[in-house]
């Protein structure tokens, strides 16, 4: 499936400077281009607090704060909760997931913070939700499949299987140097975020959508509309991060993925296709 202006409608590049401003910076609002609005129908964005500097905020609908870099400090009502977090690829998530009408008070480190922030229109309260990590252990897919070219470590925050309770589903995605992830690839109904960070700011990976191949950097947000099969890779020498977003369908829960029927034998450890045989001592 091939879409016009793909890039223009599914890609949403980041500052010029792959550094976003003070505040918050919102890349997604409500209906964003590229996908069914009506489907996904979310809001996404950055939020960058400055040494010591707070924010208070009463929730319109669900929402959830995952930190990105730097030390956080969250006030819920009489609940205090703290996070520090170095590294995204190394560290695992810290996520603050609450419901319509609570008011919560981010308060940055001396580092600063940068939190992603993402809203469903979901007007039921929620029980505050805190956690280091995620509800589900991190795996490492695609071990043993296809000469290690396609294992990555999935970090999943929280899904249906966790909280039925919320419209939202988040993980992250650690896409190792030179290799593919979410694959072989995949396709669902329910459209999804992605939004990428790389271990050197020069980094780059591509995202495929169905037919269509793009250029993903730094700061990056792709929107991949519901139905359509994709995949990523990162280029060699640089570690891929991503964030992903999925938006529960009214009566039709985000419970998981369709491969790609064409590409389901890489799933059999017992047929890998062709091995090449590498020289030992490659001339440099």
């Amino acid at each position: 499936m091939a879409l016009k202006n793909l890039s223009v409608n599914c890609l949403l590049k980041a500052p010029a400077r792959k550094r976003f401003p003070s505040g918050y910076t919102p890349i997604i609002e409500g209906k964003p281009r590229g996908a069914t609005p009506a489907k996904l129908d979310s809001d996404f964005g950055i939020l960058r607090l400055g040494r010591k500097r707070s924010k208070t905020v009463t929730t319109t609908g669900e929402t959830a704060w995952v930190l990105l870099h730097g030390e956080l400090t969250a006030v819920v009502g009489e609940e205090t909760f703290t996070a520090s977090r170095a590294s995204l690829f190394d560290e695992e998530p810290a996520t603050l997931h609450v419901g319509a009408g609570t008011t919560v008070k981010l308060s940055a480190g001396e580092n600063g913070a940068e939190l992603a922030e993402v809203r469903s229109p979901l007007k039921r309260q929620l029980p505050t939700r805190f956690t280091i990590g995620g509800d589900l252990p991190s795996e490492h897919r695609g071990a043993g499949l296809v000469q290690g070219t396609c294992q990555r470590c999935v970090r999943t925050v929280f899904d249906y299987s966790t909280r039925p309770e919320s419209g939202l589903v988040i993980g992250e995605v650690v896409n190792y140097p030179g290799r593919w992830s979410s694959y072989p690839p995949h396709h669902h109904p329910q459209p999804e975020i992605y939004h990428y960070r790389f271990t050197k700011p020069q980094g780059y990976g591509h995202a495929e959508l169905g037919d269509d191949v793009l250029k993903v950097t730094e700061g990056d947000t792709v929107v991949i509309p519901d139905g359509l099969d994709h995949a990523q890779v990162s280029a060699p020498g640089y570690g891929m991060y991503y964030l992903w977003i999925v938006r529960h369908l009214p009566r039709r829960p985000y419970k998981g993925f369709t491969f790609t029927k064409a590409h389901t034998w890489l799933l059999d450890p017992n047929d890998q296709g062709w091995a090449p045989n590498l020289p030992s001592n490659p001339a440099q």
